[in-house]
């Protein structure tokens, strides 16, 4: 459902705002909220307020709030889970946060579960805790809703809805963020603000099986790329492990917190094989469950990529199934499953990416005037492998930080509209040319996906990484040729004879569907490349002919313009 006002959605593009957050998911809603009332915001979100990979969130929100719980241990875990690349300081700035800010969204409406007189805590899977608040089985949509209802009463934010950033906009030294190149309502505007915040989730649909939504394409990594920002740790994608495996179901992830209340994994012989892999069983970390499934699968049913073992909830009583997973049976039994009576089939999909724009405490990225926030980030505290629960807390404690936000004004020139003129004029496109290449796009989209989950997925092999980056290499170079790219390329810095708004050839669907591709074929050399620098196995990244992990390799991958290299050992 789409909550909103027609006061709030935008109708005529101010182009004076103080600061444009991209992305309507937690981060961004939090972010928005969490400006100084005083700055005019614009929230550009691609599709519908509620439409995020927030909202699909189900399993909640780690903090230590319980009396035997502390942040020092949840810092344990943490870092634990991250397999010797967190930052142990960002650790200890999120639990230490945590709290407060689980106050905060009480005190703005989200209602979680409740055990008695006090707020219920679950247990998930590598916590040594019971930390993991919770509003059922749908605590992801419980916050949107909730913060979505806060945006819409604040008057200073403008929402900006069925929009696309194609990219930054960069003052004439390439140093400095001065604002976004925005296709809204099939208009080209350029839209300048003091900040920008990148805020647009992960880049699951790179991979044919994943648990995101269509939406989550990597836009913020994509464009922060190409305008030579300073990323990292790229390589390290988290595969939740119990993904819905039924035709039509979009791989509906199944709740890590159904296992910390008891379910089982178990094979077609009802073996709980997990134990073979790791002494924690099903509670293991995510990198080692889904590694687990994926290798039994291979020795068990051949070629895993299609195949499945089963998640046996019987074990919880019923009551507990119906009271804290009412979405998860009610998706399952619309897909002919009853959770009471047989085991859910399931398999793992690309799920979180811990890597991101590097970012510091204050989400400053290495460009002037520009932030990143939540999955789009790399804050340092998920490093190799995220612990369950920590992301949202992590949208929260480090939104928070934009209420101490100062902003310095854009030059007078940027806000008077004086802008150079584009290299070349704007080709026009014919109608049929338009739709050929769409389909030909979508085509290529499903090629690209297969690829990088056969090659950059679980399981990784150097070989297989040379040849799927020499394809996307081809598949770049064939994509930059195409009519469109070829019509659009030259008008995406400038603006026309000073003109912040022109009408775009290209209808705002269809720059979408090129501008997504021409993101996920970003993010997919991104990833390949960097999962073929490291040269070892660890947390989310696994390699066949490397697999171990090895001391000299406790460093992250850096990359800026295209150029990889390691930093220091971490704690060094």
């Amino acid at each position: 459902m789409s909550i909103g006002s027609p006061l709030k959605l935008s109708k005529a593009l101010n182009y004076r705002h103080d600061v444009l957050v991209v992305g309507a998911g937690a981060a961004g809603l939090y972010a928005a909220l969490c400006l100084p009332e005083h700055l005019t915001v614009g929230l550009i979100t691609k599709d519908t307020l509620s439409f995020s990979a927030s909202d699909w969130a189900q399993g909640g929100i780690a903090a230590a709030i319980d009396p035997n719980d502390s942040p020092h241990f949840h810092t344990i875990d943490t870092l634990k889970a991250g397999v010797g690349l967190c930052e142990p300081m960002a650790v200890e700035f999120l639990t230490t946060h945590a709290s407060r800010c689980i106050h905060d969204l009480l005190r703005l409406g989200v209602m979680f579960d409740h055990q008695e007189d006090h707020l219920a805590l679950t247990l998930e899977a590598a916590h040594s805790q019971r930390r993991v608040l919770h509003a059922a089985d749908t605590t992801g949509r419980a916050v949107v809703s909730t913060l979505i209802k806060q945006v819409v009463a604040r008057p200073n934010i403008e929402v900006i809805d069925q929009a696309f950033v194609v990219d930054l906009w960069l003052t004439a030294s390439g140093d400095s963020c001065q604002g976004v190149l925005l296709s809204w309502k099939d208009h080209l505007h350029w839209l300048p603000a003091k900040a920008v915040i990148l805020a647009t989730g992960g880049g699951g649909q790179v991979f044919a099986q994943t648990t995101n939504p269509a939406l989550s394409t990597g836009d913020g990594v994509a464009i922060a790329s190409r305008a030579g920002i300073m990323l990292r740790d790229l390589e390290f994608i988290q595969f939740h492990p119990t993904a819905l495996v039924r035709p039509g179901a979009s791989h509906f992830l199944i709740s890590e917190a159904v296992r910390g209340e008891g379910a089982h994994l178990i094979d077609h012989q009802g073996e709980r094989f997990v134990f073979r892999y790791h002494p924690d069983g099903e509670l293991a970390p995510r990198d080692v469950v889904s590694r687990a499934i994926y290798t039994h699968l291979r020795q068990t049913a051949g070629h895993p990529s299609h195949a499945h073992i089963w998640l046996d909830l019987r074990p919880i009583p019923a009551n507990t199934i119906r009271q804290r997973f009412p979405n998860i049976a009610g998706v399952c039994q619309k897909f002919g499953i009853d959770v009471f009576t047989a085991p859910i089939p399931v398999a793992p999909a690309a799920h979180y990416w811990m890597g991101g724009i590097l970012t510091d405490e204050n989400n400053r990225t290495s460009m002037t005037n520009l932030y990143a926030l939540g999955e789009t980030a790399s804050t340092g505290v998920h490093g190799a492998n995220r612990l369950a629960s920590n992301s949202l807390l992590e949208c929260l404690v480090f939104g928070a930080q934009f209420a101490q936000l100062t902003l310095t004004d854009l030059p007078a020139n940027t806000l008077d509209g004086h802008w150079c003129s584009p290299s070349a004029p704007m080709a026009p496109l014919s109608l049929s040319l338009r739709y050929s290449d769409t389909i030909e796009w979508i085509n290529q989209q499903e090629q690209l996906r297969e690829l990088m989950w056969q090659n950059a997925g679980i399981c990784r092999h150097g070989t297989a990484l040379t040849n799927a980056i020499a394809q996307i290499e081809q598949w770049q170079h064939d994509f930059n040729q195409a009519p469109l790219a070829r019509c659009f390329h030259s008008w995406l810095v400038q603006p026309p004879q000073g003109q912040p708004i022109v009408e775009s050839p290209i209808p705002t669907s269809l720059l979408r569907t090129w501008g997504e591709l021409r993101n996920l074929l970003e993010v997919a050399e991104l990833i390949l490349k960097s999962a073929y620098f490291r040269q070892e196995s660890r947390g989310g990244h696994y390699r066949l002919d490397f697999p171990h992990p090895l001391e000299d390799w406790g460093r992250h991958t850096l990359v800026h313009g295209k150029v990889w290299e390691r930093s220091g050992l971490i704690g060094s």
